[in-house]
């Protein structure tokens, strides 16, 4: 699973190839991972400057013409944000949704500058389970964030702020790690980030020892990457009404380590607020000596993740910002 990447990049993208006539193949829109993402640096670092500059009031009305901007040129995102929409919302995706979905991305992507820059008191922020990220740093032994582009990860900054031994590094492989580190660094100089690559020969010790160490490993699991892994399966499940694929790397890796697995999202709730949730998916702690019942618990894991990630879309319908092909309809076509 490749996890993490900046998806202002792809919609960035996107847009430039509807500016241009070009349209993306269907093999590239099955599969997100062939195009090459570039983070437009320059538009992070002028959305920073008038975040940082103007105020969070003068920034979010800046969003409206950039909402609407890449509402009308991004081709490809508006699909499949149309298809998405209509499955969620369970009738036709008119205009104003499509508006809403990328307004709800544009404010978190503006409101990364302000919580990666350690302003959450600009935000009204509630957290529901933390009772269980407390456990789990008392214990000392780590866990597995899996989360979904859903909402914005930052906001689990603020559950950090009252938590002096919360840390946090993002799983992801080492061309994600280096765009997502390149945009960071535009919209949040001084903002260090942990990440963790995968695809290097010690990046299980790595996680292992992060993990030891009693840090927290953040990766996203909704999007499966053919060809990932020897190790990792896809699984065909019903989300939204139709089948999509999930990948159970993520879950694989926990059982591996035994380790517990925790989903987290930071659910955007419109103008300053934000409803973090953690809720535990499975736990693999225990030793599991038979194969098959390893097998049947990762499978459950999996299943879990996939039937809270569409409860959650369901509660909240414009937050879900996976603009690609989901459900491989442009191959089907």
């Amino acid at each position: 699973m490749r996890a993490g990447e900046p998806p202002l990049a792809g919609t960035a993208r996107s847009a430039r190839q509807a500016a241009a006539g070009g349209t993306p193949s269907a093999a590239d829109s099955a599969d997100w991972s062939r195009a090459p993402e570039r983070g437009n640096a320059l538009a992070l670092r002028l959305m920073s400057w008038i975040a940082l500059a103007c105020g969070r009031r003068v920034a979010r009305w800046v969003l409206h013409p950039v909402t609407l901007y890449f509402l009308l040129a991004a081709g490809g995102p508006r699909r499949h944000s149309r298809r998405y929409l209509g499955r969620v919302l369970g009738r036709p995706a008119g205009w104003r949704d499509l508006y809403c979905h990328f307004h709800a991305f544009a404010s978190t992507i503006l409101d990364r500058v302000y919580l990666l820059g350690g302003r959450s008191d600009l935000f009204d922020i509630s957290v529901h389970g933390e009772a269980l990220i407390d456990a789990t740093l008392a214990e000392g032994r780590g866990a597995f964030l899996v989360g979904a582009h859903l909402g914005s990860f930052e906001a689990l900054h603020a559950v950090g702020r009252d938590r002096t031994g919360l840390r946090i590094a993002m799983v992801m492989y080492q061309g994600n790690a280096r765009l997502i580190s390149a945009a960071l660094r535009a919209i949040a100089p001084g903002h260090r980030a942990e990440i963790i690559a995968l695809g290097r020969v010690d990046s299980m010790l790595a996680i292992r020892d992060w993990l030891d160490g009693g840090g927290l490993a953040g990766l996203l699991a909704d999007r499966a990457l053919p060809g990932e892994s020897q190790r990792a399966t896809s699984l065909r499940l019903s989300f939204l009404g139709r089948e999509a694929e999930f990948s159970d790397g993520p879950f694989r890796l926990a059982a591996l380590l035994r380790r517990r697995v925790i989903f987290m999202a930071g659910l955007y709730g419109g103008g300053a607020r934000y409803d973090v949730r953690f809720e535990l998916l499975a736990d693999f702690s225990d030793r599991i000596s038979d194969p098959a019942e390893r097998e049947r618990r990762i499978r459950e894991a999996v299943e879990a993740y996939a039937a809270r990630l569409e409860a959650w879309c369901r509660e909240w319908p414009y937050n879900w910002f996976n603009f690609h092909d989901f459900w491989h309809e442009d191959t089907a076509s």
